[in-house]
């Protein structure tokens, strides 16, 4: 089969925010996105009955939205339209009871008691997947930045996966699921990739080898449309994008600010190398498995594998050289405020370090974790 891909201007950007509803007293879990989604459809004022919000969309989940952008020049551009939005979503949730939470799991809510959407395509991936597809009560934060050329996908697909670990280790939000602590800083990643065409991407040394397995797939049924490809890092046809999709949903508008940034400049960075006629490494499959575990695992303390000569570093020593090297990048792209956010993200702590901290700080109480996600979003 032939995948066309879209026209895009090199290194725009589009973000998507997935956010819990949560009860204001119990912190619990609200399957209430009906409700919200109609009242934010009403704010809108221009839409017809059956026209969906550009920019709040539906989720697998009733208790979950999910903020997109358009296609922006710029980080900050970005950023206003999630906080534009954030803030229509409020004006219906406050009155409900309803608080919006963002993490990589929620805390001590049974995944398997959450409702689903009343999709065809929710109940047939949840049919099929059974007790996997029943735990998918996750968020996450995806950033698609825009490719002038077909013929730079799979190789900055590739790319991106080189940094799968400084993503995950920054964005971990995910320790605690169904009321216990996992050990893990992102139970998250290790979750998600247990649904078919999760996980990790193939490596693919030409597009027509992705076309082949995008039809072998459909021919056989794993997939009814491109979409139902999950990857942590993929190319999306329609959009002429390549698309980020490894970080835990974050609680603070400036981190996934940040995460753009840096995932906007290492793209931008890929393309013009690839203009200039370098070839980006790929990483040994066995490299890239273990470099997810360890993030996911440990965080910003994994000891990360950095080629497929096995050379090792901390991965906050390693990120702190990436950040020297992109900071022309930023520069050009008008993102250096943000960019340098990944900085501040190491030496603070990311989200599960946060949780941890709050539940030993209130005796084990996971609603105070929940508590004090809700008070970061409104700061946000």
């Amino acid at each position: 089969m032939e995948i066309e891909f879209a026209a895009s201007k090199q290194s725009t950007l589009g973000v998507e925010w997935e956010v819990a509803l949560v009860d204001r007293e119990t912190g619990d879990m609200r399957s209430v996105a009906n409700e919200v989604l109609a009242g934010v459809h009403a704010l809108h004022g221009n839409l017809t009955e059956d026209e969906e919000h550009p920019h709040v969309k539906q989720e697998l989940l009733l208790n979950t939205v999910e903020l997109v952008t358009g296609v922006c020049d710029t980080v900050a551009e970005a950023e206003a339209e999630l906080a534009h939005n954030l803030n229509e979503i409020r004006r219906v949730t406050d009155p409900m009871g309803v608080d919006l939470y963002s993490a990589g799991s929620h805390p001590f809510s049974p995944p398997k008691l959450q409702a689903v959407t009343d999709k065809e395509r929710y109940a047939k991936m949840i049919d099929r997947t059974q007790w996997w597809g029943q735990q998918m009560a996750i968020y996450g934060v995806h950033v698609h930045v825009g490719l002038d050329r077909r013929e730079k996908a799979l190789p900055i697909v590739d790319g991106l996966v080189n940094y799968q670990p400084h993503f995950q280790a920054l964005s971990a939000s995910s320790p605690f699921w169904g009321g216990e602590d996992t050990g893990y800083a992102s139970q998250r990643a290790l979750m998600f990739q247990q649904l078919p065409t999760a996980g990790l991407p193939y490596h693919f040394g030409a597009w027509e080898s992705f076309e082949h397995y995008v039809g072998d797939m459909l021919h056989t049924g794993v997939i009814d449309d491109i979409s139902e490809i999950r990857w942590d890092v993929r190319p999306v046809p329609k959009f002429g994008t390549v698309e980020m999709r490894i970080c835990d949903g974050m609680s603070s508008l400036q981190d996934i600010s940040a995460i753009a940034a840096l995932t906007q400049c290492l793209v931008h960075e890929m393309s013009t190398g690839l203009d200039n006629g370098w070839a980006i490494p790929v990483m040994p499959p066995w490299h890239r498995v273990e470099n997810k575990w360890r993030a996911a695992r440990y965080g910003l303390d994994s000891i990360i594998i950095l080629d497929k000569e096995g050379n090792e570093a901390l991965v906050t020593d390693e990120m702190y050289k990436v950040l020297n090297r992109l900071e022309p990048i930023a520069r050009e792209l008008g993102c250096s405020d943000e960019l340098a956010d990944i900085e501040r993200i190491m030496r603070g702590g990311a989200g599960y370090q946060w949780q941890r901290k709050i539940a030993a700080a209130h005796d084990g109480d996971l609603r105070a974790v929940v508590r004090d996600n809700v008070e970061r979003m409104r700061v946000a």
